[in-house]
């Protein structure tokens, strides 16, 4: 499939939501059809890790009947950043105007697509945020609901992040701001790869802004958080701001 984009600094044109996926297989099927029925213009790529659970075959299956849907097919687990990174390649290649963030687990609604399509025509990057008005997250206990909001605090006092939610994993980006990031570049995953995202739009002069959503804890399959995901988060933020004041980001 290959549909031109026709962005002239509006905002219109054909969007691309990249869904990273490793062991959906459940999620996968409720999810895609929710996504195409917001918007026409919404195409769908998924980028499958080799999950065990069938999470690729599925997707495969949902392409073959439907051609706004793509599927990418990776040899291994490799990491949400380098599957982001992988979609946003293919979504350049393809031509596509506006190109998302997503989670497959249902804990972004896409519901909010439409508010998200809106928002990008006044904006080069928009985040959903969980924290802009009060904190909207549910099904989370308090000991993770914590961790997130503080996390969210020490990303924007080390960044200076213009964000309530610099962790956030619910992006819009315009097509002028991935084709300004050098991809090789960026090494972050889980919490950090969204921070070190939002801070490298930001640096290289992009306006970002953000809507409220509520954020719903998955109901199938597992969490991907890990403490491993935590420290890089503490670390990567530090690493970031000292290679931009020696402008080696």
């Amino acid at each position: 499939m290959s549909r031109p984009a026709d962005l002239h600094g509006s905002g219109e044109g054909r969007a691309l939501v990249v869904l990273p996926t490793y062991n959906e297989a459940k999620n996968l099927p409720r999810i895609i059809p929710r996504i195409l029925e917001q918007d026409e213009r919404l195409d769908v790529l998924v980028v499958d890790d080799a999950s065990p659970d069938g999470t690729g075959r599925i997707a495969a299956q949902l392409a073959s009947s439907q051609d706004r849907i793509l599927v990418l097919e990776r040899p291994r687990k490799l990491g949400l950043g380098s599957a982001y990174l992988s979609g946003f390649r293919e979504g350049l290649e393809r031509g596509y105007a506006l190109l998302f963030e997503m989670d497959a687990d249902l804990s972004h609604d896409p519901a909010y697509l439409p508010e998200f399509l809106e928002a990008v025509r006044a904006h080069d990057v928009v985040i959903g945020s969980r924290y802009l008005r009060g904190v909207n997250v549910v099904n989370w206990p308090m000991s993770r609901l914590l961790l997130s909001y503080f996390a969210n605090k020490y990303a924007h006092w080390v960044t200076g992040l213009p964000l309530t939610d610099c962790t956030g994993g619910y992006k819009c980006f315009r097509r002028e701001v991935l084709e300004a990031i050098d991809f090789d570049r960026v090494s972050s995953t889980g919490y950090a790869f969204q921070i070190e995202m939002a801070f490298r739009a930001w640096k290289a002069g992009f306006d970002l802004a953000e809507i409220p959503i509520v954020f719903v804890e998955r109901a199938e399959g597992e969490s991907k958080m890990s403490s491993t995901i935590v420290r890089e988060a503490v670390w990567r933020v530090w690493a970031l701001r000292l290679r931009w004041l020696l402008r080696r980001l």
